[in-house]
């Protein structure tokens, strides 16, 4: 199927558009301010959707990206079958949208082969990223997909497991002064021709305008799999992408008469840092803060964006922040059910339990975004087992730790 794709408009003025192509990954150069850089979104021909793409009987099938193509923007790189998660439901009654089960184990695979397809279409000679985590390890996989060189900016505090990933891709993985970053990711740029595909603004985050985009195939998936809206979803927020673009797949299927109504969007931020609870608290497009200390790495951010105020106003949704204590109970609770995720994706659930109402009127989901192979813990030597004796009482005593020997 075709792609619809139109344009692209600011988020701050929607009548301000811009050609689809290049993709303008500096925000609006028409409405941002010396205050606040406003991102872009991409508009689609919505009277030619097919009336169909929502009918499928088969619409949770993992096939990829693919299936929801004229709602996305040209996928013109190759996937590595992103897309397709479980929705998960615990025991009492609460989903999981588990990301996890995504190539590169994060929902940032949605993201990156949107934006990395959007590198391939517009002829950029390669692509580059600051990031420690998830969106590092996923932009250099599917930039090796496509077959174009692949730069990472990253804290020489990665966590061993992540540092490891990004590395078996090929990318140039290099650690710079924190302050030497954006200057360097731009002239990767201008002097490169490398395209962007994380943020490159210092007044507030805009990061590429075709990214968020990918995430839209989880409200689809999630509207899929309930066979309805959800009453609310509750999500781990950093920069809000994630927010904005699952916020936006709701709102289209709305547009597209599918629904009545948009979930309430809860964005669960560590308490550490909070942007964007910060600038709904001050009714600010965008907020600085500083960052306290938290596990919680792949969230702890700075700096806001005017994607997560964006959705939040059209969902009536709300800024929930939480606690490593309360991120770790949630972690604990999903891995007492099988599921293992890094502390950053259990904020939602962790927002949940925090602060959510007990008698929602509907399906509530959390969606959790990674792997507890992502966690900073993982693969540090302190983690690691030790000889043990071999003998039965060190046996029975490691079950009744577990909580597994008979009444």
């Amino acid at each position: 199927m075709t792609s619809l794709a139109t344009t692209q408009r600011s988020l701050a003025d929607h009548a301000v558009r811009h050609p689809l192509w290049p993709p303008l990954t500096a925000g609006c150069p028409v409405t941002s301010t010396d205050e606040v850089a406003y991102p872009l979104e991409v508009d689609y021909a919505y009277d030619r959707v097919p009336a169909d793409l929502f009918s499928d009987r088969d619409l949770t099938a993992p096939r990829g990206l693919e299936r929801w193509a004229p709602l996305l923007p040209p996928l013109a790189a190759p996937g590595l079958g992103e897309g397709g998660t479980p929705l998960v439901r615990l025991s009492d009654g609460v989903y999981v949208k588990d990301e996890s089960r995504n190539p590169t184990w994060s929902h940032k695979d949605r993201l990156n082969r949107v934006a990395v397809s959007a590198a391939v279409a517009s002829g950029a000679r390669g692509i580059v990223a600051s990031s420690s985590g998830n969106h590092g390890a996923s932009a250099a996989a599917y930039a090796a997909r496509a077959g174009l060189p692949c730069v990472l900016f990253v804290s020489p505090y990665a966590p061993p497991a992540v540092a490891s990933f990004l590395r078996a891709y090929g990318a140039a993985v290099l650690t710079v002064p924190l302050e030497a970053v954006r200057p360097l990711m731009r002239r990767t740029v201008t002097e490169l021709g490398y395209q962007a595909v994380s943020s490159m603004t210092e007044t507030a985050h805009t990061g590429h305008p075709f990214g968020p985009e990918g995430y839209k195939t989880i409200a689809y998936e999630i509207f899929a799999e309930l066979g309805r809206m959800p009453a609310a979803v509750y999500l781990p927020t950093g920069y809000g992408e994630l927010l904005f673009g699952v916020t936006k797949g709701f709102t289209e299927l709305v547009k597209l008469g599918h629904a009545g109504s948009v979930p309430r969007m809860y964005a669960c931020e560590p308490a550490a840092a909070g942007a964007l609870a910060e600038a709904m608290r001050t009714g600010r497009h965008a907020a600085q803060v500083p960052v306290g200390p938290t596990d919680a790495y792949a969230i702890d951010c700075a700096v806001g964006s005017y994607r997560g105020v964006v959705a939040l106003e059209a969902s009536d949704g709300a800024a929930l922040t939480v606690t490593d204590a309360q991120m770790a109970a949630a972690r604990d609770e999903l891995a007492s059910q099988g599921l293992w995720f890094e502390l950053s994706s259990a904020a939602g659930l962790a927002g949940l339990r925090a602060h959510g109402p007990a008698d929602a009127e509907g399906p509530v989901v959390c969606v959790a975004t990674s792997s507890g192979f992502k966690d900073i813990a993982t693969a540090s030597p302190d983690t690691a087992y030790g000889p043990m004796p071999g003998d039965w009482d060190t046996v029975l005593a490691a079950v009744e730790k577990a909580g597994g020997l008979p009444g």
